[in-house]
């Protein structure tokens, strides 16, 4: 049972009652599609949200890149258009208005798109669909380059979605997609990734599926590092003149299937595993604690409260966590009630131990916070594994026990 990972509380709504939801993933033995039961509107999810791109530097860095990367491989221009699905703050699209290329983001949450549209950004407020694609292709406003990044998983009627971008992308358009990999949700041990937000969790071969389904045939694919791992995959419409399909989309459909992700075995142990992690994380805090260290963490990414409500962490074991994100200052973790401040706080309370939420961004926190620390605070990370690490380097990692911090 877990509440909605973005639903951050003010003090005067912490002695209300407060929804949880059961958190279950099942697969589908017919086409592979992991799967949430869906217990809540996108309305009630989206309308404002609390996860704003740019505070990620390195997040906003990969976005730079892909604009450079798509900008040549497409040869677009100011004759173009690029449509971003889920435009969030405009971390993306600034990049293409910079270069003098037209762009439309398209995002539902208020508060997200008028940080977009403060950026330079035109943002339409709005949950896309059959419906919407057909109103902006009715009024000439098809795409040669549709963007999705990590918002697949966030759609609970994925044909209506899928469809949409086939309607929206002009005859030779292209779309790209960026969601977490299936394979490695379940070899890393992400099981914070996985909370009511995400409807859908995706292999290779089920994405492809459905796109095929619309019509969209995918013709290359990367494997990328964001979010503990991912895929952009690359389609466009089946009638397209260009037909060549990289050697890429054969070799990781095979490697998938030499995996087993079509059969049940994959998922049958992932339950025990996480199980695992549970227990170690809570015996590294215990212990920790029994020998008087105090305890922060970084971050309040929503992977970080499915982590904390599964594992019951609470003030008990955090003192607070904090966050870049302004918008969640003053506010407090759902179901756990950790209160959240801004970084500087660290610099108040010097804890003996950050335990980093968004373990995904470890490499750049630990590098701001060593250079921004003056004492000798250590790092935990808690996905794959607990870890322990210093400054410099990975200290320890492996199942923690009373006495074990001494």
């Amino acid at each position: 049972m877990s509440p909605l990972c973005e639903s951050f509380l003010t003090a005067e709504q912490l002695n209300q009652m407060e929804p949880f939801y059961p958190l279950r993933a099942d697969v589908c033995e017919q086409c592979w599609l992991v799967q949430l039961e869906r217990y809540v509107t996108p309305e009630s999810i989206f309308t404002e949200y609390a996860y704003f791109s740019s505070y990620s530097d390195s997040w906003v860095r990969h976005a730079r890149h892909y604009v450079d990367l798509t900008t040549e491989r497409l040869g677009l221009g100011p004759d173009s258009l690029v449509v971003e699905l889920a435009s969030n703050d405009g971390y993306l699209l600034q990049h293409f208005v910079a270069r003098g290329v037209p762009v439309l983001g398209i995002e539902p949450a208020h508060n997200v798109a008028q940080a977009a549209e403060a950026h330079g950004v035109p943002t339409l407020t709005r949950f896309f669909g059959e419906e919407l694609a057909d109103e902006l292709a009715d009024d000439g406003r098809q795409a040669d380059l549709v963007v999705a990044n990590n918002v697949l998983a966030q759609v609970p009627d994925l044909n209506g979605f899928v469809a949409g971008i086939a309607r929206l992308l002009k005859p030779g358009g292209v779309v790209t997609v960026e969601f977490p990999h299936l394979v490695r949700l379940m070899e890393g041990n992400q099981f914070d990734t996985i909370y009511h937000e995400h409807f859908s969790y995706f292999s290779f071969g089920t994405a492809r599926r459905i796109f095929a389904k619309h019509g969209l045939v995918l013709f290359d694919v990367e494997e990328l590092s964001t979010h503990g791992g991912s895929l952009r995959i690359w389609g466009r419409r089946a009638d397209a003149a260009d037909s060549a399909v990289s050697e890429r989309v054969a070799e990781l459909a095979a490697r998938e299937l030499t995996a087993g992700l079509e059969t049940p075995q994959p998922y049958a142990g992932f339950g025990e595993r996480v199980a695992k992690t549970k227990r170690s994380l809570l015996e590294f805090l215990i212990a920790a604690k029994g020998d008087g260290a105090t305890i922060a963490g970084y971050g309040a990414p929503g992977k970080g409260n499915t982590l904390l409500n599964y594992c019951g962490i609470r003030t008990d074991f955090l003192d607070y966590t904090v966050d870049r994100n302004p918008y969640k200052h003053g506010r407090f973790t759902p179901g756990t009630h950790i209160p959240i401040h801004p970084p500087s706080k660290l610099a108040e309370t010097r804890p003996d131990y950050i335990l980093i939420l968004p373990w995904n961004l470890k490499d750049e926190i630990i590098a701001q916070l060593t250079h921004d620390l003056d004492w000798d605070a250590r790092f935990v990370v808690p996905i794959p594994e607990v870890g322990v690490h210093g400054k410099d380097r990975l200290l320890t990692s492996r199942a923690y026990g009373p006495g074990a911090m001494g």
